[in-house]
């Protein structure tokens, strides 16, 4: 899809109810453990086509590195 989707978990939310990922769309590849600090446009309800759907996800991100 031309970009890279990073899946972010910061211990919160529940594995088991899909709750403690956020995932972000960027050009940016940073490495898994990385902390990152990101900006971006939050999308609500967004299916992106292919079976993907995502409650929420943060689109064109940027990565801001602290």
């Amino acid at each position: 899809l031309g970009r890279t989707f990073v899946h972010l978990r910061d211990g919160s939310g529940d594995a088991s109810a899909a709750t403690n990922d956020l995932t972000v769309t960027m050009e940016a590849r940073p490495e898994v453990g990385d902390t990152v600090v990101i900006e971006g446009v939050v999308a609500l309800d967004r299916d992106i086509g292919s079976g993907y759907k995502y409650s929420t996800i943060v689109e064109d991100a940027k990565l801001i590195k602290p």
